[in-house]
């Protein structure tokens, strides 16, 4: 089950406010919370089974073990050997069940390549968010351990911070320290609810109007492979996927903090405006936060961050990401978009340190751009091969031509989108004034969200076209 999906908008989520909303037990305001825990979280395991009923059971055997785990951490809290040991216990424990299933057949594959072996593959999916969910069980066992938060001892609570539907599928990667006084005593009130609705919505339109179109362009564009595609043509296409991409995860990301602060939770931005930025450092401030929040806390600080020379940081830093590349994909595509940020952001840290801010800002925005373009193209291909390729179109490398009408036919049917979508990104809309009269404002509200859920809904109901990027990672 998707967010952007009839079921979902018109049965599941009407069907779980109203649970969660009844005021069953409103003369005890414990007892309320951890009724409204319980139906999130029975809602949330429906939410994931619906589309992976097999793999609830993988789920259920993750939340049961690390819930035991933080209690054991708990009750080691004077001996630090045992309280080590049982850390490293769930941390391989988790990092082995992710993976058997996202990079046994990619080690398979490698080892039969090389070795000219015939290894059969195994008949195993990747179960759909185990990486994010994943990356939360590990920021709440190592903060369990750090002391930082206290171990939960309701496991529906718990069971609730893993599962949680809002961001289950695709985050932001909400760390338990994040969250941990929300489980208890959030509020929850009719202005809170209704900016979680106009979020949600501005989220849908995002994904649905505007990434699904693009989206659907780049196919197109693609669809026959790269040979005889011009140089423009290619960049049309590379721009589009560019485009797809944001509004997608950024779109899905919105609906999940909207959803989130309809249930009463403050979930952390996690798109800033991110092809504004003016260097690769600064991309990756405001390009899906939480991850890279999580690499900072969690991988590059204990592996002693910049505090131990110029030769330890580089070597911190192809680390992390190298495990960035390889956490959103197995295949060599994403290892090389991993190995390709990694050299930049190295590049900028040292040799470049003391000329690009010299460089003018709107040169290095033009740059930063480019090279994202550039970087999405590894990303989007299925193989490092076909991104090679579509580059090799891109530079004028294959003997192709650098325009053709093909590039014409194509940018009529998608540039007004680019051109609103560009705007979009570019923060043109960030500023737009709000009238002063607080009922005015939400009157305006009502009507701009009313007429976007309203195109959703047609674009819903009249496209089949409704693919999900992130699902893949």
């Amino acid at each position: 089950m998707v967010f952007s999906s009839a079921v979902f908008l018109f049965a599941f989520l009407p069907a779980v406010l109203l649970l969660y909303f009844l005021p069953l037990c409103f003369w005890n305001r414990r007892l309320e919370d951890h009724r409204k825990n319980l139906v999130l979280c029975a809602a949330s395991l429906i939410f994931y089974a619906w589309g992976e009923p097999v793999y609830i059971i993988l789920m259920l055997l993750s939340i049961g073990f690390n819930f035991n785990i933080g209690l054991d951490i708990e009750r080691c809290a004077d001996d630090s050997k045992a309280k080590k040991r049982i850390l490293m216990a769930a941390v391989v424990f988790d990092l082995m069940l992710l993976g058997f299933f996202k990079y046994s057949n990619f080690l398979i594959g490698n080892v039969n390549s090389l070795l000219s072996a015939d290894i059969p593959l195994l008949k195993v999916s990747l179960p759909v968010g185990i990486s994010f969910y994943t990356f939360q069980i590990l920021s709440y066992v190592v903060d369990v351990y750090r002391g930082q938060v206290k171990a939960q001892h309701n496991i529906i609570s718990f069971a609730m911070y893993i599962s949680m539907f809002p961001q289950l599928i695709a985050g932001p990667i909400v760390q338990y320290s994040d969250i941990e006084k929300q489980l208890f005593g959030r509020r929850h009130t009719p202005e809170k609810f209704l900016d979680g609705v106009f979020v949600f919505i501005r989220g849908l339109g995002k994904k649905v109007i505007f990434a699904n179109a693009i989206g659907a362009a780049h196919t197109e564009i693609l669809s026959g492979g790269t040979e005889g595609l011009s140089a423009a043509t290619a960049w049309l296409a590379a721009i589009c996927y560019t485009m797809q991409i944001y509004f997608d995860f950024g779109g899905y990301s919105d609906m999940a903090i909207g959803l989130g602060r309809m249930f009463g939770f403050e979930f952390m931005q996690n798109f800033n405006l991110p092809y504004t930025a003016t260097s690769i450092k600064d991309f990756w401030k405001r390009w899906h936060i939480s991850l890279s929040g999580w690499f900072r806390d969690y991988v590059y600080i204990p592996l002693g961050g910049s505090r131990r020379g110029t030769g330890r940081t580089i070597l911190n830093l192809a680390i992390v990401w190298s495990l960035t590349g390889l956490w959103h994909g197995a295949a060599w595509n994403f290892v090389a978009w991993g190995a390709f940020y990694g050299i930049l952001l190295i590049l900028e840290k040292y040799p470049l340190a003391g000329i690009v801010p010299k460089i003018p800002v709107w040169v290095r925005h033009i740059t930063t751009m480019i090279i994202v373009i550039i970087g999405w193209v590894f990303f989007s291909c299925e193989s490092i091969g076909d991104a090679f390729d579509l580059l090799g179109s891109m530079f004028l490398l294959k003997g192709n031509a650098a325009l053709d009408s093909q590039w014409m036919y194509y940018f009529r049917g998608c540039g007004f989108s680019l051109l609103l979508m560009s705007l979009s990104a570019f923060g043109a809309f960030a500023g737009v004034p709000k009238p002063r009269n607080k009922y005015i404002g939400i009157l305006c509200s009502v009507c701009v969200y009313g007429a976007i859920m309203t195109l959703c809904v047609i674009s819903l109901v009249s496209d089949t076209y409704n693919p999900f990027l992130y699902f893949r990672f």
